[in-house]
């Protein structure tokens, strides 16, 4: 039966309310995850010095190959995973672009 850690099992779940209230609790969860995932790329936007670093196609490649990896091994879609990873990213990596691109003038 799916599980989170402190979550109830989805499939136990008889209404749409429910369903939406343990969908809210994760997205607070991710928020918080996020937030602490850009304070890493912030730093490490502070630590490159060209646009080309920031965009490291061989560590998005990388990521996205483990990420795909982890997700199928807990049975999430796997393409799911990489689109979400793959949005996430390009994000975060037009920020250091910007932090960049800040220092330079």
């Amino acid at each position: 039966m799916e599980r989170t850690p402190i979550g109830r099992p989805a499939a136990g779940l008889t209404g749409l309310d429910e369903v939406r209230v343990e969908i809210d609790r994760i997205d607070g969860a991710l928020i918080g995850l996020l937030a602490e995932r850009a304070a890493y790329v912030r730093r490490a936007g502070e630590l490159k010095r060209t646009e080309a670093e920031a965009r490291a196609p061989a560590r998005v490649d990388v990521v996205i190959t483990r990420v795909r990896a982890q997700a199928k091994e807990v049975g999430l879609s796997p393409e799911v995973a990489e689109r979400t990873w793959r949005a996430m990213i390009a994000a975060f990596i037009d920020q250091e672009i910007a932090e960049i691109r800040g220092r330079e003038t």
